[in-house]
């Protein structure tokens, strides 16, 4: 049953997948290799949450089987998966809302400029 939720916030693993599968189809060890390297390895999901995330996103009608994968290095004893326009519409919403919070991040001088003055600032005054 295809539920085509749009969640409030999106898990950061769900947001990981939709992420590597913006670009193109992949297998589940290809989205896991896309994963690892965009995050310079800081996250590395196992096979069982890749697989159970999948699933459930399969559900929520974010993703879908990708019936013509791209390449010329296809393996069709793998199963591709691509995004849907829901999982797409799902992807956006959730880089706004992270967005958002980084602004408020920024405001509040947990993020940038602000930040480093802070930072410096505070530094100094435990050298008294």
């Amino acid at each position: 049953m295809t539920r085509h939720a749009t969640p409030d916030a999106l898990t950061p693993l769900s947001f990981h997948i939709l992420l590597a599968l913006t670009d193109q189809a992949r297998h589940g060890y290809g989205i896991i290799k896309e994963i690892e390297v965009r995050t310079d390895g800081r996250a590395n999901p196992s096979t069982g949450s890749l697989y159970l995330a999948l699933q459930r996103m399969e559900q929520d009608g974010l993703i879908e089987d990708a019936p013509d994968p791209p390449g010329p290095e296809v393996d069709a004893r793998r199963r591709y998966y691509r995004i849907t326009r829901a999982g797409r519409a799902a992807a956006a919403a959730e880089s706004r809302r992270m967005a958002e919070l980084v602004g408020v991040a920024m405001e509040k001088r947990l993020l940038g400029e602000g930040a480093l003055k802070d930072l410096l600032a505070a530094e100094g005054a435990g050298d008294e």
